[in-house]
Parts: C-alpha cells; sequence; structure tokens
C-alpha cells in the first residue's frame, strides 16, 4: 500500500519502520522529528496526498482535530485515516464523523505494549470504526502488531482502551500498596510474590509487570524505574477515563482515586520520567495519613 505517516515519535517511528521493512511504500511527517529511513514530506498533506492510508500517531484530541482538518480534503476518495492516537472518545468520533463527510473512512487504532512492543511488532491494537476499513488496514495490523480487535463504531477503540488502562491504573496502585504493606509487616517480597502471583491477587501488574525489583519476570523495577510506561502517560489514560466517565455519567470512584495519585505523583512529587510502577518505591518512603 501506499501511507501517510503523521506522528513519528518514539511509538510512530518504529511502527513506520516495521511498515517499510514490509514492502510498503511510507511517506512520513513530523513537525519536530526525522527518523533514518523514512522518506519525510514538508507537510502533512503532503504526506497524506494520494495514499491509500494515512496512520496519525499524535499527542491529543486537539492536535489530532486540526491534523483531520488538514489531511482530509487532500485525501483520495475511498482512503482510511487510521488514527492510533490514544485521545478523548469525542474527538475520535468527531474525527470520524469529518472523514465520512470527506468521503474516507476512518478507524480509531490506540495501542497497546510501548516502545518495545512497536519496535518489536507486537503492538495490539483495539479498533473502532467501519468493518470494512478494518479489513482493508488489517495488513498493516499483522505487520506492526499481534493482534487488532474490532471493538465496534467509531470511538469503540478508544473507548476500550481507556477502560483498560483505568483497570491498570488502579490495579498498579493496589499492587504497589501491598508490597509496601508486606515490607512494614516484615513479609519477604520473593514470598509476597510467590503467594500473589498464584492466587486469588494474580493480576497483570503483578505476574508480568513486577514493580518490585528482582522478583517476578524482569520489569522497568529492574532498570531502576526507567519507563516502559511513563507515569505523565498513565495520568493521561486515567485522565481521558474520567472525561469519559463525566460525558456518561458513569461512577468511577476508584479510576477517579488513581488519577488524583497519579496526577500527584506527577506533578508534586518525582514521577514524571519514571515509570508508572515507581509508584512502589513512593508507598516504602510514606507513611500512613501522609
Amino acid at each position: 500500500m501506499k501511507i501517510g505517516f503523521i506522528g513519528l515519535g518514539n511509538m510512530g517511528a518504529p511502527m513506520a519502520a516495521n511498515l517499510i521493512a514490509a514492502g510498503h511504500d511510507l511517506t512520513g511527517f513530523d513537525l519536530a522529528a526525522r527518523p533514518d529511513g523514512v522518506a519525510m514530506a514538508d507537510t502533512a498533506a503532503i504526506a497524506a496526498k494520494d495514499a491509500d492510508v494515512v496512520i496519525t500517531m499524535l499527542p491529543n484530541g486537539a492536535i489530532l482535530r486540526a491534523v483531520a482538518a488538514e489531511i482530509h480534503p487532500v485525501m483520495k476518495a475511498g482512503a482510511v485515516h487510521l488514527d492510533c492516537s490514544t485521545v478523548d472518545v469525542a474527538s475520535s468520533q468527531a474525527v470520524a464523523e469529518a472523514a465520512v463527510a470527506a468521503g474516507l473512512s476512518a478507524l480509531d487504532a490506540p495501542v497497546s505494549g510501548g516502545v518495545g512492543g512497536a519496535a518489536a511488532g507486537t503492538l495490539t491494537f483495539m479498533v473502532g470504526g467501519a468493518r470494512g476499513a478494518f479489513e482493508t488496514a488489517l495488513p498493516l495490523f499483522e505487520i506492526m502488531g499481534q493482534k487488532a480487535v474490532h471493538c465496534g463504531d467509531a470511538g469503540m477503540g478508544q473507548a476500550a482502551k481507556i477502560c483498560n488502562n483505568m483497570i491498570l491504573g488502579v490495579t498498579m496502585i493496589a499492587t504497589c500498596e501491598a508490597f509496601a504493606l508486606a515490607d512494614k509487616l516484615g513479609l519477604a517480597r520473593d514470598k509476597m510474590f510467590d503467594v500473589v502471583s498464584t492466587s486469588s491477587g494474580y493480576s497483570w501488574t503483578m505476574n508480568a509487570y513486577c514493580p518490585a525489583p528482582g522478583v517476578g519476570p524482569k520489569s522497568p523495577a529492574d532498570n531502576g524505574y526507567k519507563p516502559g510506561f511513563a507515569s505523565e502517560l498513565m495520568l493521561k489514560d486515567l485522565d481521558l477515563s474520567q472525561m469519559a466517565a463525566e460525558a456518561v455519567d458513569a461512577d468511577t470512584p476508584m479510576g477517579a482515586a488513581a488519577a488524583a495519585l497519579y496526577r500527584q505523583f506527577v506533578q508534586d512529587e518525582d514521577g514524571k520520567g519514571r515509570d508508572f510502577s515507581a509508584m512502589l518505591p513512593r508507598f516504602e518512603k510514606r507513611h500512613r495519613g501522609n
């Protein structure tokens, strides 16, 4: 396929590289990044012109809307706007409506798997939009990832992503709290892991991404909490979950509490630039009531 790729940062660049390695004709655009091996256009519109699929990987909904307004008028009829950003549901749905009005198809397809998954081609895509557009993009998903799930109509990929990551944020906090409590009770971390990882406390944050260094499989905790998934990105996703909850009048007290705690961690403490599992050393230093 002929592909335009707009947004070639930490995630977009390796995704684009995998598509190029698979033989696709790809033209990229980014305001700052110029990754090696990618043919770059001077504007987003030039990158999008004549492409069969235009992929966007952008920081937020406002930027997505602005880029969509620039590229939709120049995209060829029937082309697919495949947005892999993680943004608010309303922005995804508005961009999809604009795409249809311009004679295009649109998919919202946020990803899970982080920079490592982008480089390895093992991302999971949560996809909203028309089934026909999903089938068109499926060969690209198979290059960039290991799984793509069609979640429903426009915006449902974003809905799946923010619901998943709300669970992830809440669960990581609970896992870190439990390790800190175990420390104070005198329970060895390896024993804590052996019990919880095979009993009713089992979770992805414990079993696959353990926040305690030297316990369980390798994780960012074993690398000084250098981010695999940065705390500020977790805060972004938790904020998106609360924006969505407010829009549909959903009661999400644990999600709201997790968002507030990550906001404190990122904005007022030392969480910015650290992995979201660095909540554990935070709790280690704290006492009840402070």
